[in-house]
Parts: C-alpha cells; sequence; structure tokens
C-alpha cells in the first residue's frame, strides 16, 4: 500500500509529541512536514518541542517550522496547567539536534504541497491558526492538493476550556470556522473519543517494558501528564487526544465516524468555540465533516505502544 503523504500541524503538548511519534513510525505514512502554532505553550516553545521529540526518537529529514504566534483575532491562550511552562513539562530534554526550518508554516506548507507529486493529507491537532491562514492565502491550491483534513478539536458534547468549548477551537474559533466552512473533506475527532483512550497505568507499564530511552521518555511525559489531568480535570488517567488522527488515517476502522453538520460558535457569552454538531439532523444543514464518535481503545493503544518500540530500537541502532 502506498504510504499517506501527512503534514503534521501540532502545538506540542505531551499528545502532539505521540503523534509525531506515531506518524514517524508507522509505515502507513509518509510524514512530510511538521508545522507548528501557538496553543499548549507559544509557537517559540511548540516549535522548540517538536524539534526536542524529533531528535529524541532520530526522526530526521523531516522539517519543522514555525507558525502563527496567536489566533487569526484578539489574544491568544495557552495551556500551562496541563503541559507546563516549556509545554512539554517532565522529561529532561537536551538541546536539539533537529534544525528550525527558516521558512515560516504557511510557506512549509504551500511548498510541500507544491512538490509533492499527489494530494496531501493535513493532520492539525492544535489550534488551526496555521491552516485557516494558510486556506485563505492559498485557496485554489487547497482545493487542488489537500486530499483531506483530519483534526484533533472539538466534541459532541461539552469542552475542557470552558463547559462548552474544548481548547484547539476555544483558541480560535474563527480559524476553525474557515475549516469547516471550507468546502475541503474535513475529519474531526473530539474530546468525545479521546477521552475514551485514558493513558491508564497498564500502558505505562507496556512501555516502561520496551526498555528503551525513547520509552522512558514516553513514560515520563505520561507521567507528568497524567498528574496535571489529576489535578485539573480530577481524571484517573490523561486521555491521549492528538494521536487519534493518525491512528484513524492507518486504521480507518479504529474510530467511528459518521457525517454530520458541524457548526462553530463565534459569539455566544457561554458557548464562544463550542462545536455545535447535529448528530440528529434537527437543522436541516448538510453535512460538512466526519465526526468521530467512538474508538477501539485496545487497537488504539497497540499502535501507539509499537510506534515507540519501532522508534526506540531505530534510534537504538542508529
Amino acid at each position: 500500500m502506498t504510504p499517506i503523504p501527512v503534514i503534521l500541524d501540532c502545538d506540542p503538548g505531551h499528545d502532539d509529541a505521540f503523534n509525531i511519534l506515531l506518524a514517524a513510525a508507522h509505515p502507513s505514512v509518509e510524514l512530510l512536514a511538521i508545522t507548528t502554532v501557538a496553543g499548549n505553550a507559544t509557537v517559540e516553545k511548540t516549535a522548540l518541542n517538536a524539534r526536542r521529540v524529533c531528535t529524541a526518537a532520530g526522526i530526521r529529514g523531516v522539517p519543522v517550522a514555525a507558525g502563527l504566534a496567536g489566533p487569526l483575532h484578539g489574544a491568544g491562550i495557552v495551556a500551562r496547567n496541563i503541559h507546563g511552562e516549556s509545554g512539554l513539562d517532565g522529561p529532561g530534554f537536551g538541546e536539539p539536534t533537529v534544525p528550525l526550518d527558516p521558512r515560516d508554516a504557511i510557506t512549509l506548507l504551500r511548498e510541500t504541497l507544491l512538490a509533492h507529486p499527489g494530494p496531501v493529507t493535513l493532520v492539525p491537532t492544535g489550534p488551526l491558526s496555521n491552516i485557516a491562514a494558510f486556506l485563505l492565502a492559498h485557496p485554489g491550491l487547497a482545493a487542488e492538493r489537500v486530499d483531506r483534513i483530519v483534526l484533533m478539536g472539538g466534541s459532541t458534547g461539552r469542552g475542557n476550556r470552558t463547559p462548552a468549548a474544548e481548547f484547539n477551537i476555544a483558541a480560535d474559533p474563527e480559524a476553525a470556522d474557515i475549516v469547516f466552512s471550507s468546502g475541503l473533506d474535513v475529519t474531526m475527532i473530539g474530546l468525545n473519543v479521546s477521552h475514551q483512550v485514558p493513558a491508564a497505568p497498564g500502558v505505562l507499564t507496556r512501555l516502561e517494558a520496551l526498555g528503551t530511552p525513547l520509552a522512558r521518555l514516553c513514560v515520563e511525559l505520561l507521567t507528568y501528564f497524567g498528574t496535571t489531568y489529576r489535578e485539573v480535570f480530577g481524571l484517573a488517567a490523561p486521555p491521549l487526544h492528538d494521536p487519534l488522527t493518525v491512528a484513524h488515517l492507518v486504521d480507518p476502522d479504529l474510530v467511528t465516524t459518521v457525517r454530520a453538520p458541524v457548526a462553530v460558535e463565534l459569539t455566544g457569552t457561554h458557548t464562544r468555540g463550542a462545536t455545535v454538531v447535529d448528530l440528529d439532523g434537527v437543522t436541516g444543514r448538510p453535512a460538512n465533516a466526519r465526526v468521530g464518535t467512538a474508538v477501539d481503545a485496545p487497537a488504539f493503544w497497540d499502535l501507539i505502544v509499537d510506534a515507540v518500540r519501532v522508534l526506540g530500537e531505530r534510534s537504538g541502532r542508529s
């Protein structure tokens, strides 16, 4: 099978780190580039964190470029209470050896799409600022060269930044509205799905058993992530949101999706940033997205553990 060409747009972030690992390790994915955006931390920190993850995992030859420093309109937000001051607190990272690409994220997106012989899948797992800016700047190129967008964000139910809004959408609602209104093939995997894959103690045990430096780093990441999720949300184990996107690409049956209309609330006093998902068709609006509803959690964790195994063994041989 020909690998799926993918560009990750992310804001690392503990769960983003695992998505980078899965995209780099799985043979069904051709990771073309990584762009970063302000979200879990500032864009300077998220770009540094992407380079740190690539360095630790031995991921070479994948350009990493920094993108927008904030939302399309208004002030940005970060998630220090969840991801720490660095955006990737927990392990002790050294200086990355993977360089920062001199291009900005929008330029890297454009040039990567133009250079690749076929359509490319965009996988955004942070605020959608970079993706929306790219769509505004290059609508024709997006229509011709973007195969689909598979994003982590939103929810069919309650939020985690506010009672109504999930963090990625709340961080830039206007950008999310542009993406969902783009007419492109959009898949939304939200909190209602990611909360079905908590990193329970058994997951950490499986990773520890791999015995590689990368596996130990992953345990440290999840341990820190679990501590903040217990403190902030009272959850026994942290949900690993972002890797569900790439997991869905490599195994479409892993996440159950339904077609539905999705609207982003832009003006609500208490609901700005909410994804309004019409699962029952009560509005009569046409569907504009596939929406995740359920996940095969054991199969998901098998993919994650195997990705850490593959990259840990590969980096150990290099």
